[in-house]
């Protein structure tokens, strides 16, 4: 039950042991820090409150390899993803990971956040 809010929140488990003489379960993962925010209250709210402390700390950071303002040119890709209609942040959006992070940023600062296909 403890590795569905990981792998949704983009989490990889590297281990997942017993500790011997206990009933305690020691997960080690990695999930990007977007994402954790939040973490401790599901683990608590799935394992009925028995998930008390996790301990999260940084490890390592890394680039993603998706542009966040990519727009389909190609009549191949304009036909798979769509047409663009608007300015500014007017990517499609479509599974893009690094465009999610960066709207999510805008609208917790209170920043305009452009909806793909909204023309705003």
């Amino acid at each position: 039950p403890l590795h569905s809010p990981l792998s949704r929140r983009r989490g990889t488990v590297l281990t997942d042991t017993m500790v011997d003489g206990t009933t305690l379960l020691s997960i080690t993962a990695t999930i990007p820090q977007i994402n954790s925010f939040g973490l401790q209250a599901e683990l608590a709210k799935k394992s009925s409150g028995e998930v008390t402390a996790p301990e999260l700390g940084s490890s390592h950071w890394g680039v993603l390899s998706e542009d966040p303002f990519w727009i389909p040119t190609s009549l191949e890709e304009r036909e798979e993803y769509g047409e663009i209609e608007g300015s500014g942040d007017c990517s499609t959006g479509v599974g893009n990971t690094a465009l999610g992070y960066i709207r999510m940023v805008r609208e917790r600062k209170g920043l305009m956040v452009e909806i793909e296909g909204s023309g705003d």
